[in-house]
């Protein structure tokens, strides 16, 4: 009769526990769920950042290399102009 007893407290105390290990389940993958969209969007942040960067610093050579070449247009025009007075 004791067997039985225990048996039946044992699983009563088993089944008992079942939900509580499925809503921690959930609540964990819940949570882990949230900081991997957490980890996504400041990855995305911190790639934006970085492209907005890149694109900073490709404007600037660009807009450099544009000078350059007016320079050069420019100076060319002076010599074409001088070599044509003579």
């Amino acid at each position: 009769m004791k067997k039985v007893i225990l048996s039946l407290a044992l699983a009563s105390f088993i089944i008992s526990c079942k939900p509580e290990t499925k809503e921690k389940l959930e609540d964990a993958g819940s949570a882990v769920t949230q900081d991997m969209k957490d980890t996504v969007d400041s990855a995305k942040v911190n790639a934006e950042a970085k492209l907005d960067t890149l694109k900073d610093k490709a404007n600037a050579k660009i807009d450099s290399a544009k000078i350059k070449a007016a320079d050069k247009m420019e100076e060319s025009a002076k010599k074409l102009k001088e070599s044509v007075k003579k």
